[in-house]
């Protein structure tokens, strides 16, 4: 008999997953902890949307991607007891959203635009990407084209590329239901959004 154990196969991340983690968006009776809106009427700060599609490699809209963010409030302050400044009454900074539940493929999250936290960052909501085919999931940061001179000087977005800094700027949009930022995410191709290492 052979006691040594082999690897365990690695196997992608979907699309099963959406169906657990986004149930009440896909109709199923279950608590989810998590959804598309960030912040309730109690919240300070500018409300926002955030909206975008992740696309495939062929340019294809993913029907069954899973986003998630991760942000801070108006004030620059995290939802975490490791921030000691605490976070406003009323914001959450966590949300998931699965593609699959919208009929465009899109991601929304209702929220509140983040201010800078004090170290040099821009404003910027953390993002991560979950689909099928990946065998981690893929990490990246959304920042505003309102915010040109913080941006600039952002010590993380001052790693990227300057060509390749378009991709992590979500564009503003003033309408009739609010503000709105557009944020698609590419996987692949030419327009491949910037990702970083955990």
């Amino acid at each position: 008999m052979n006691d040594t154990l082999g690897q365990t196969p690695s196997q992608t991340v979907g699309p099963y997953f959406a169906y657990g983690l986004t149930p009440q968006q896909y109709g199923y009776p279950l608590k989810e902890i998590a959804g598309g809106c960030l912040a309730d009427d109690a919240a300070e700060g500018e409300r926002i949307r955030i909206e975008g599609r992740v696309f495939d490699g062929t340019g294809k809209p993913v029907p069954d991607a899973m986003i998630e963010i991760w942000q801070a409030d108006a004030q620059g302050r995290y939802a975490h007891p490791a921030d000691p400044r605490g976070s406003n009454t009323g914001f959450r900074g966590f949300g998931r959203f699965g593609t699959g539940t919208d009929p465009d493929n899109r991601f929304v999250f209702d929220t509140v635009k983040p201010g800078a936290i004090g170290d040099g960052q821009a404003p910027h909501v953390n993002v991560v990407v979950f689909m099928r085919g990946l065998l981690v999931h893929a990490f990246t940061r959304l920042y505003f084209s309102d915010e040109a001179a913080a941006n600039a000087a952002d010590p993380v977005l001052a790693t990227v590329p300057e060509d390749r800094r378009r991709t992590l700027i979500a564009a503003r949009h003033d309408g009739s239901t609010g503000v709105v930022y557009r944020f698609d995410i590419h996987m692949q191709g030419d327009d491949e959004t910037v990702f970083f290492d955990a």
